[in-house]
């Protein structure tokens, strides 16, 4: 997990860097050719830069050992980082809209060859940038860099209707295209939902995992197998999960013979923390509970 969490820290550092270069450069593009969707691009770039410094400052705190105040450890700061992300690219997306909106009232704007450029640019980037963080996020189960991640994804759907809006712009230039000057404003709309959207599915997300909401289905059905499988397990009375950032709390009450020893109880609970570890390696702590069992029960 060392060499995980490192490999996340590294990835949380090229993203903020990435974004500093990219927003720089969008909002120079923006700015000197009245290139609305780009300008709002790279306002959302520049909250990128806020949301990636959170996830990376996250992603430290939650490493931190358990200790004495935080006794099941500092997980969950890359979910509530991930939140802040949600919260940021909200923003971001009602920002992108509102000027993409107004935008469509005004004369529009000359396009941009060099725009257009910059917008394919920042399009491959990002998309690297997400298949990059989200196989490292998956990996390590960062929350943190998994919502990085979304950001980029974010980026590159501003990207791509940034680079098709200015293209249509062009187009309008030399050929008989309806509304084609429009282009630029009509993506801003369209690049501020799909980010809403997303901003959305990554709060839910957030509020999930804080509100300590089951792990799915799946896994619940994968430790009860593991449980099942110990012949002094009589019965499960309860199982339940929770994640608790990149890492997973398991609780699970089970009956056994009432006749067994507490040292022989003792190692059953042992054998069953150790099945779910090994079974999921996400899975940091198991917290068990016998239950006497007897055979006219």
């Amino acid at each position: 997990m060392a060499a995980e969490n490192k490999s996340s820290i590294f990835a949380a550092w090229i993203s903020l860097i990435s974004n500093i270069v990219l927003t720089i450069i969008k909002i120079t593009v923006g700015v000197l050719f009245n290139s609305q969707v780009m300008l709002a691009d790279g306002v959302h770039n520049a909250a990128d830069i806020a949301a990636s410094a959170a996830s990376l400052g996250s992603m430290k705190i939650s490493n931190i050992p358990a200790d004495e105040d935080h006794p099941y450890g500092h997980g969950k700061a890359e979910v509530i980082a991930s939140g802040i992300v949600a919260i940021i690219l909200g923003l971001a997306a009602l920002f992108i809209g509102y000027e993409a909106v107004s935008a469509l009232f005004e004369p529009p704007h000359a396009a941009s060859v060099l725009a257009l450029a910059a917008a394919l640019v920042s399009l491959v980037w990002k998309q690297i940038l997400y298949v990059y963080t989200i196989r490292i996020g998956r990996k390590a189960n960062s929350k943190g860099l998994i919502a990085t991640a979304y950001d980029h994804l974010a980026d590159v759907y501003a990207s791509l209707a940034a680079a098709i809006g200015i293209g249509l712009t062009l187009l309008g230039n030399y050929y008989p295209i309806p509304y084609a000057s429009y282009g630029d404003p009509v993506a801003g709309v369209l690049v501020s939902i799909l980010v809403l959207k997303m901003a959305l599915s990554m709060g839910k997300e957030s509020i999930d995992v804080l509100m300590e909401k089951n792990v799915s289905e799946e896994k619940i059905k994968e430790y009860t197998q593991v449980v099942q499988g110990i012949p002094q397990v009589k019965r499960i009375d309860r199982l339940r999960a929770r994640e608790h950032g990149h890492y997973i709390l398991v609780d699970i009450r089970v009956a056994v013979p009432g006749t067994l020893t507490i040292q022989e109880g003792h190692d059953i609970s042992r054998q069953i923390k150790t099945l779910i570890m090994e079974k999921d390696g996400q899975v940091q702590e198991v917290l068990v509970h016998l239950n006497p069992w007897y055979e006219n029960q």
